[in-house]
């Protein structure tokens, strides 16, 4: 039996229903701009719920996820539009919290899966950025074997891997460190690329190099990195996993820059494309929620948006049923299993 690792323990890998291969529960990717405990803490109220959602950077206290009453009432929303799995991305650096979220996943039911590895050089440690390769991969080993520092609680994914652009040299190693852990365990590896239309592929030369296997790997955010489908084509064709992964977002307002982001309608039509050429079997979709503003307590659309709403959108569009459960239920079981 192939079975997937949550943070209750392994489970038989075709009970894990519908999966988000990318989101976060319990975080803290406050901007380094905003730690200043001078800054107050944004309230989030009607009021104000446009203005935090439309420039989310701006809001101390909008990227801590901590609270986990909210938390609960988000995962019992999920389950109840269909939801079966989250993936969370939360690693070393931002907020990490294995035993929260094993006891949301014993309260609500949703099976959660943890991830092992470093998030970007600004927001890990000294210690961290100062350790070598065989160090960082010993250490994402032993999360996936053993379990996190002070628990038994075990990753069953590794990422995502922070990336800047261009990368730091703790990234590269962190990168190495991944590809190193990935033919350790045989688990996939998420990546968290910089924002350059080049760095995708940058990071797929390292773990390349590094000895990854590129089936086994996904790269995050496509749908805020490229803008055309050739240029997704182009990194799909590398023989990784593409993962669309802002649904949900539907703004002119990019918080880190100038960038047309797509409809939801628009990574709808990426993914037609990607489907058409052939790649449909390396796609996932996701929400990568990170901000309170996106959680439904606080006016967002929650972890239940692409189930709740995005299906419809798919059907409306011609996607066939088992089109859609490919995608929202095969896909993201064969990316955590190897294929299986």
């Amino acid at each position: 039996m192939v079975e997937v690792t949550t943070v209750l323990g392994p489970v038989p890998a075709d009970t894990l229903g519908l999966v988000l291969p990318h989101e976060h529960v319990l975080c803290d990717l406050t901007p380094l701009a905003l730690r200043d405990p001078a800054i107050p803490e944004t309230r989030i109220e009607l009021a104000n719920a446009h203005a935090v959602a439309y420039r989310p950077n701006d809001h101390k206290g909008n990227h801590l996820l901590s609270r986990a009453a909210v938390a609960r009432g988000e995962l019992d929303v999920f389950a109840a539009a269909g939801g079966g799995t989250i993936v969370e991305m939360t690693t070393d650096g931002i907020g990490r919290d294995p035993d929260g979220l094993a006891a949301l996943s014993r309260e609500t039911g949703v099976a959660i899966v943890a991830g092992a590895g470093f998030y970007t050089a600004e927001f890990v440690d000294a210690e961290t950025r100062a350790q070598d390769t065989e160090i960082l991969a010993s250490r994402i080993e032993t999360h996936i074997r053993e379990g996190f520092p002070g628990t038994a609680i075990r990753a069953g994914v590794i990422g995502e891997i922070g990336c800047a652009w261009p990368l730091a040299d703790f990234e590269r190693r962190s990168l190495v460190a991944a590809a190193i852990a990935q033919r350790r365990t045989g688990l996939s590896v998420n990546v968290h690329p910089g924002r350059h239309p080049d760095a995708p592929h940058e990071i797929m030369d390292v773990l390349e190099r590094a000895g990854a296997d590129p089936a086994r790997v996904a790269i995050s955010h496509v749908d805020r990195t490229y803008f055309d489908f050739p240029a997704i084509a182009r990194l799909a064709a590398r023989g990784c996993w593409i993962e669309f992964d802002f649904f949900g977002i539907e703004t002119s307002q990019y918080w880190f820059g100038v960038a047309d982001l797509p409809t939801d309608w628009m990574r709808l039509r990426y993914v037609r494309q990607a489907m058409e050429a052939g790649f449909g079997d390396r796609v996932l979709l996701s929400h990568d929620i990170c901000t309170r503003s996106r959680l439904a307590a606080y006016g967002g659309h929650g972890y239940a948006h692409l189930a709740a709403n995005v299906t419809g959108l798919m059907r409306d569009r011609g996607f066939a049923a088992a089109e859609i459960d490919r995608l929202m239920r095969d896909n993201p079981r064969r990316f955590l299993t190897g294929g299986v």
